[in-house]
């Protein structure tokens, strides 16, 4: 976990999600996980309740969860994302973060996961003169799953 944190580069990570979501209504969270995690799908669907991304405005925020430990990652997209998007979309971004990841290239993976999930969010929920920030851009790392 400690390599991992060292060997990303969360400054650009972080400014990577300021400026996917300059384009739209959307939020993108990035969670790093301790530890094995055994479903994935699972602890990202509790570190999104836990964090509260469900309460967004228009329900179109999306989370990345990596888990180094355990060498895998998910994206959990909120109902309004999800339903816009279909599992074609999220089976793209994956494989796009997958072939990076596998190379070592942790904060380009990261990147591209978000930038293509900006991508989806500005299509679909563009940014509106009223439009604030609901959620943090900041990186978090170790927090357990509950």
């Amino acid at each position: 976990m400690k390599t991992f944190i060292r060997q990303i580069d969360q400054a650009r990570i972080e400014q990577a999600v300021a400026a996917a979501e300059r384009l739209t209504s959307g939020e993108i969270r990035i969670v790093v996980l301790p530890g094995k995690v055994a479903e994935p799908l699972n602890a990202a669907e509790a570190e999104f309740t836990r964090l509260g991304m469900q309460q967004t405005r228009e329900r179109n925020a999306v989370l990345i969860l990596i888990a180094p430990e355990s060498r895998n990652f998910v994206i959990f997209g909120d109902q309004a994302v999800h339903a816009k998007c279909g599992e074609a979309f999220w089976r793209e971004v994956a494989q796009a973060m997958q072939a990076h990841f596998q190379a070592g290239a942790f904060t380009t993976a990261i990147i591209e996961g978000i930038e293509r999930a900006g991508r989806l969010l500005a299509k679909e929920f563009p940014r509106r003169p009223d439009d604030t920030n609901e959620l943090p851009d900041r990186i978090i790392v170790g927090h357990p799953v509950i």
